[in-house]
């Protein structure tokens, strides 16, 4: 009896303590939503649909996030879905493109009245992670008007959400990085494709003058950057998306501190 009210009266002690004494400073909840945002969706079909289904006519579905009291952000998102495919329509709204997209297709049945084609648009803007520091969005989606296939394109945006603004590599890396950034994330493209150090990328990948090279499309996680090359990137259409994962391990050196990858750091 005596012993077990020992125990109890050290809980009670430890428990006080607690609330009394000295707080902790547990590390901040970095997986916590901070930024408030809900669901949209445009959905449109062509006047010829009548009652096809989705599957089979013309039509458009655009799936993104709009964030509350965050115009630069959203204006970001709207940006980027209507650019996926390069349509170079900076300055219009998401439903103008929608519109736009619809048009061609009737343009392109009343110079092809036989046509049995019909296209499509279906893309999305999706919510990775967020929190008190980093929101990463994947800007993705599939297209079709027309030739031999349809197009699938994968983007991201990276947004500091302190600065408001999109992140690009300079933000994180120390000056002069691309040299020895591009060395570690060749040896991690290789042996991820299976090659040797010395083989000839001029066979299989369409890298300028054959030579490995990183591109801008990236996306920040808790335990590296990913980045990613789409369709016809690097690599015929057959082979789809090409992902190269770079850990924090391998790269500490060349980060900045201070930046938003810094609270991932151990």
């Amino acid at each position: 009896m005596r012993i077990g009210y020992l125990l109890f009266l050290g809980m009670l002690l430890g428990l006080n303590s607690c609330q009394w004494g000295k707080p902790n400073n547990p590390k901040a909840d970095i997986t916590t939503d901070t930024l408030a945002y809900t669901y949209n969706t445009i959905k449109e079909r062509a006047t010829d649909c009548g009652n096809k289904p989705d599957s089979g006519c013309t039509g458009v579905k655009i799936t993104y996030p709009l964030f509350k009291e965050q115009a630069n952000l959203n204006d970001t998102v709207s940006l980027k879905l209507i650019n996926l495919f390069g349509a170079d329509e900076s300055g219009i709204e998401l439903k103008e493109y929608v519109a736009h997209f619809l048009s061609a297709y009737t343009a392109f049945k009343k110079r092809d009245k036989r046509s049995k084609l019909f296209f499509t648009l279906d893309s999305h803007a999706r919510i990775l992670r967020q929190d008190s520091n980093l929101t990463t969005l994947e800007i993705s989606g599939y297209t079709f008007r027309g030739g031999a296939h349809g197009s699938s394109i994968t983007t991201f945006i990276n947004w500091n959400t302190k600065a408001q603004k999109s992140i690009n590599l300079g933000d994180i890396f120390t000056d002069n990085y691309k040299a020895r950034l591009t060395a570690i994330a060749d040896t991690i493209f290789r042996k991820s494709e299976k090659i040797s150090d010395t083989a000839s990328l001029s066979d299989d990948y369409f890298f300028k003058d054959s030579k490995f090279a990183l591109n801008d499309n990236f996306s920040i996680t808790p335990l590296g950057i990913k980045f990613l090359y789409n369709q016809y990137e690097i690599k015929p259409y057959a082979a789809g998306q090409t992902e190269l994962f770079i850990p924090y391990a391998k790269i500490k050196s060349l980060l900045k501190p201070n930046t938003v990858i810094t609270q991932y750091l151990k």
